[in-house]
Formats: C-alpha cells, structure tokens, sequence
C-alpha cells in the first residue's frame, strides 16, 4: 500500500478505501468535492483504547480547537469528560453539543470583557493568562454579582522535548510565568475567588513517550511547590496534553500505555498533597486526528517542464496544514492515497496542487502515487484535526468544503 508512515486506521474493499463502512466514492457521490469524512468508530475506539491504559481518575476533556464540527462535538460530549475552548463561539458551541459548563474550561491569551462576561455567565472555568485577566475578571465578577470559578495558567520553565508546537519555556504569550504565580495564587486567596486548579501545558504534538512523562512529573512537581506554598485547595490539575499522531514519514504511532502506568506512578508518589486533586488530560488532536479524512477530486493533468501535476477542486484554503503553511518549518507530504487504487504499487511521481491563484497551495511534492486521471479521487488521511476550522476557508471565495460525521453504526450501503 503506498505511504505506508502513516497506517490507515480505515479498511480498503477491492482496493478501494473504506471509511465507518462506506467507500470514499459513495460519499462522494453524496456530497460532491470537496469534503471532510469523520469516522465516529475510530473517535470511540481512540477513547476507550486510552480509558483502558490510563488510571480511572484520570479525566479526558477534549481541546474544541482541534475540531469544532457540531456532530463531532455532540458524539464527544458522551465520551469525554469535558471540554476546553479559547473562545466565546466555541463556548456557544460546547454548550450546544451537550457539554456541562461545570466541565468546561476557557484558555487563550486576549479574551476580550464580552467573553470573560460570557464565561462568568455560563458558570464556567476561566484560565486566567495574565494578572491583568484576573483583575478584569474580578472588576466584572463583583459588577454582575458573580464569584468567578478560575484556574491559573502556568507558564513553565521548561518545555515539551521535542514537541510540534512548544507552548511551555521561555517567553510565552501564554499564562503567567511559574516565578510569578506565587504572588498570583496569594492575591487569588485574598480575593476570595472561586479556585479550581492549575493548568500547566508545555507543548503538543508529541511522538515521544518519554518526553511526554518528564513533562507530566516537571508538571505535577510544579504544581506541588506551588500549591504547597499557597495553602489553597486544589479541586483539579490540568496537564494538557502533548499526544501526538503521526503524520510523516518515519513517524511511529504513540503507545499511551507507558504513559498511563507512569501517570499512575505519578499519582501515588503526590496523593498525598494532592489527595482530591483531579488530574485532567486535555487532548483534541490524539482523538480525532487519524479518524478524518480530506477528499478532492482531479480536475486537470498537466505536464510542466517535464513534471507531472494533478490539479485538484480542493486545497489549501480547506486544508492549511496540508499545505505545509500551519507551523512546519520544512513542509512535509501528508499520506495521500487515490480512493480506488490504495493498494496499487505507486507507477509515477506527482505534485499535486489546488485551484488557487498562489504557488503555496500544494497538496502535494513530488509524491509518489498509481497513475491518476481526470475525475479520481484524491484521499488525505490524518485530516480529522485542524482542517476546516483552522483554514482560510475565505480566501478567493470558493465554495467551503462539505462536512460529514459517519455514526459508530454506520455500515455499508
């Protein structure tokens, strides 16, 4: 099968890809191209397969950002054990799918007086990023008669080793500094706030287990000192996450069950400063990453200079990071696959491109595949975070892509 870095987590019927049961080209034929398919199967599987390896007080909350489609949402609201947004309109889309607000956590630098009204409002969490958050959040909180519930973040003075994106160490937008929460959590105690926990997220986007673990130990060590110097009390502790799927060449697939047996570790050796203290891991793309996929059709082969190059209807305003233009320093091919040739030997190098009037729109480079033609389908797999949502869906006014979220049921027609 070709682009084996990346293992399909979905079935192939007579060579063609199989998704929740249903061939790609059905559901094309369902919902014209371009499109983005879920496969709610492998959502469920992913979280049970962490249920089973993780310790039973460990709680899953899913980070919205990472897809906030609203059947996804709704089928995750019963999987998981909360949510984490970084806006209003995610706050308005978490509510909506059926998650409690007492479960509901909102991070991001920047929240704006309307959203930290919205927050107080609803009876959510705020993650407060700045000493000037806190005192506006205090200010509207004694406006509407409201205690606000909040939780400090931390920014660490160390980072997530090897980590896609390093949201911990060194100068971050991010939460406060780990020096100044001290001074932080007294004024929080003097005010007689409505604490709920830490959160201290060092990096995501992780393929390596070992580095994960001496994050959540430099975490929960973390949290000790300073909970231990504060004399408040702790109801939960936000990890984050840092689980990363594979999307590269050379990338292996995470086993979570030595980090679970070292969280259980982790566990013990803090029960008893941290005895009522939930501990929660906040994951978005570990869940639904490798259950979606991204389809565009071929609409032209041209040859270039002696260079192949399939023209497709979809691109990167649909699929950003496709592109390699959300985060990647040097830009990396996707897994891609031809819908109905996905175990034919690759017979051709391609660059596969979109419609737009820009040469950063690339789907692919020079990527091996079975010859193509007008009108086959093109399939990227690892498409079911940060796609749509997290794209220029705007730029030259082309159509948005088509979203559909295959039940846990779903079967062959």
């Amino acid at each position: 099968m070709n682009a084996p870095h990346a293992p399909l987590l979905f079935s192939t019927r007579n060579g063609e890809i199989m998704l929740g049961g249903t061939a790609v080209s059905q559901l094309a034929a369902r919902l014209g191209t371009p499109f983005y398919a879920y496969d709610a199967s492998l959502i469920h599987s992913r979280v049970a397969e962490l249920r089973a390896v993780l310790p039973s007080s460990i709680q899953l909350h899913y980070a919205i950002k990472a897809n906030p489609y609203p059947p996804l949402l709704r089928d995750l609201a019963d999987l998981v054990d909360g949510g984490d947004i970084a806006s209003s309109g995610e706050l308005a889309a978490a509510l909506q799918a059926g998650f409690k607000p007492q479960t509901i956590s909102f991070a991001g630098p920047g929240k704006r007086d309307a959203e930290l009204e919205a927050a107080l409002q609803a009876g959510i969490t705020v993650n407060l990023e700045s000493a000037g958050e806190l005192e506006r959040l205090h200010t509207l909180g004694q406006r509407l008669g409201i205690r606000p519930r909040i939780a400090l973040r931390i920014n660490p003075d160390f980072e997530l080793k090897g980590a896609g994106m390093r949201m911990g160490g060194g100068t971050k937008p991010f939460g406060i500094d780990s020096e100044q929460a001290p001074g932080i959590l007294h004024k929080i105690k003097r005010m007689e706030l409505d604490f709920q926990g830490l959160h201290i997220f060092s990096g995501s986007q992780s393929l390596n287990s070992e580095a994960i673990m001496q994050a959540h130990k430099a975490a929960l060590l973390l949290a000790h000192d300073l909970l231990n110097a504060s004399g408040l009390t702790c109801p939960h502790i936000n990890i984050g996450g840092g689980l990363g799927i594979p999307y590269f060449p050379g990338e292996q697939r995470l086993d979570p069950a030595p980090i679970g047996t070292h969280l259980q570790q982790c566990l013990e050796e803090h029960s008893v400063r941290l005895s009522g203290t939930k501990l929660i891991l906040e994951l978005g793309r570990y869940l639904v990453g490798e259950a979606g996929i991204y389809v565009t059709r071929v609409v032209d082969r041209k040859t270039s200079r002696g260079e192949t190059f399939l023209i497709c209807d979809g691109g990167m305003h649909h699929h950003l990071a496709l592109s390699g233009n959300l985060g990647q320093v040097i830009r990396k091919n996707y897994p891609v696959y031809i819908a109905d040739q996905a175990d034919t030997a690759a017979t051709e190098i391609v660059n596969i491109h979109g419609p737009l009037c820009t040469p950063l729109d690339i789907l692919g480079h020079k990527i091996a595949l079975p010859r193509a033609k007008v009108g086959d389908l093109i399939v990227v797999t690892q498409s079911g975070a940060y796609g749509s949502s997290a794209s220029p869906v705007n730029f030259l006014s082309h159509p948005r892509p088509a979203e559909v979220l295959l039940p846990a049921s779903c079967c062959a027609d």
